[in-house]
């Protein structure tokens, strides 16, 4: 997979990622809104949801932040003074919340996130902030998991980074097959956790035997 396309969308690049020139304007994102509540048979202009049009506007801001970051703006700076650490860092149970790229219905669930350091680590919040960067866009969770592991891989090149998601899909649960309680899992591994299989054993009994 060609490491600008994962990591900036399908059709996407750095220089586009953060350009509005294709974005309606909130009035025709609003409209947009009434539209949808019209078909669906309500009425949008009775008194429950005459303010919902803005309201969805300010919600999908804040759920769609993604589109707006970068990787590398969390993962530029990094530290050299580790006192010759070189073992794994991983940084597990990372909440998230995305939205189905298919019905734009929200999944959720928890990352974990290690990789080897080859001579310098990255602040630990950083890594939680790289999964939400990818997580605030319409996503599938395999897109998302290539994701975050191409990032670390790419901009930190340590000796290997191992990325596992666990998922809860809502268009599986209210909806469709209507199953309740499945967990999707999807994994990424580079470099010594991809080549090596007592790192991913290692990595695997970690964030507990998943």
């Amino acid at each position: 997979m060609d490491v600008v396309k994962s990591l900036y969308g399908r059709a996407a690049s750095p220089a586009a990622e953060r350009s509005n020139d294709n974005r309606p304007t909130r009035e025709e994102a609003e409209a947009a809104v009434r539209t949808l509540i019209r078909w669906a048979c309500d009425d949008p202009s009775r008194e429950g949801l005459i303010d919902t049009p803005k309201r969805v506007v300010d919600a999908y801001e804040e759920l769609f932040a993604g589109y707006r970051q970068r990787p590398e703006d969390h993962l530029s700076r990094t530290f050299a003074e580790t006192a010759g650490y070189d073992d794994m860092v991983l940084v597990k149970d990372i909440d998230f919340h995305s939205h189905c790229e298919h019905h734009m219905v929200p999944f959720r669930g928890r990352a974990h996130v290690a990789y080897l350091p080859d001579r310098n680590v990255v602040g630990l919040s950083k890594l939680a902030r790289v999964v939400d960067v990818f997580a605030k866009r319409l996503q599938t969770q395999e897109t998302m998991t290539a994701q975050i592991g191409d990032a670390i891989q790419h901009h930190l090149a340590p000796r290997g980074v191992a990325v596992m998601v666990e998922a809860e899909h809502l268009c599986m649960c209210m909806r469709g097959v209507g199953k309740q309680g499945a967990v999707t899992v999807t994994t990424r591994f580079t470099g010594s956790f991809r080549d090596d299989a007592a790192e991913r054993s290692r990595f695997l009994a970690m964030v507990g035997g998943r």
